[in-house]
């Protein structure tokens, strides 16, 4: 399986590496063109690529968008149409300037995504974890200090293939519903970046 990645600032590179020591093969892109990803494909080694944003995305069975989220809209569309979009996305003010509908709460970071591409599968994950701890908090299936992660998506079938990849990389996963349910997990609530088992995620979710 390839996995595009739109973005590869520090989430976008940890969650490669994770990908590429269980043997997935990353195309990596960014905006600034592939000949400026030669070091971090000399890093991640045979299993990467580079290439532009357009490209990761028709060559990837499945998308990892990890781009400051005031560049959303900057996601090609038609290639994604039918796959699978992982979205690490988070909304920073001081950042991304000021979006309307999400400070006054009308919508969440996912539905914009998913409103941007009406026919791809948005899930929204890895948005909650330091970029870090992709790396330094991975465990094999049944370890004590294993961790949960949440995810999101009005997709049956995408989050149960979203959360096999997953448990696949190292994590234990909570679905927390339907992608308006994201927020429960975004930046500013108990749930963002913490530390979790399946019972301690949950109820910190439950705080949102």
């Amino acid at each position: 399986m390839k996995i595009g990645f739109i973005g590869a600032g520090n989430v976008g590179k940890n969650l490669a590496r994770l990908f590429v020591t269980h043997n997935y093969d990353v195309i990596l892109s960014n905006s600034r063109g592939p000949e400026t990803l030669k070091s971090a494909v000399l890093e991640l080694g045979a299993h990467a690529t580079a290439a532009t944003a357009e490209e990761a995305a028709q060559q990837g069975d499945i998308v990892v968008v990890t781009i400051p989220l005031k560049h959303y809209q900057q996601v090609p569309v038609a290639p994604l149409k039918g796959k699978i979009v992982i979205d690490t996305m988070n909304y920073y003010p001081e950042r991304d300037g000021q979006i309307a509908a999400l400070d006054e709460g009308k919508t969440t970071t996912s539905e914009l995504l998913q409103q941007h591409l009406p026919e791809s599968k948005v899930v929204k994950a890895f948005n909650s974890i330091f970029a870090r701890d992709l790396i330094t908090t991975s465990h094999s299936e049944g370890h004590p200090d294993r961790r949960t992660l949440p995810i999101a998506g009005d997709d049956t079938a995408a989050k149960t293939e979203v959360s096999r990849i997953i448990n696949e990389l190292g994590f234990d996963v909570y679905d927390a519903g339907p992608l308006k349910e994201g927020f429960r997990f975004q930046n500013g609530t108990p749930a963002y970046t913490i530390r979790a088992n399946r019972d301690e995620l949950i109820a910190a979710l439950n705080k949102a």
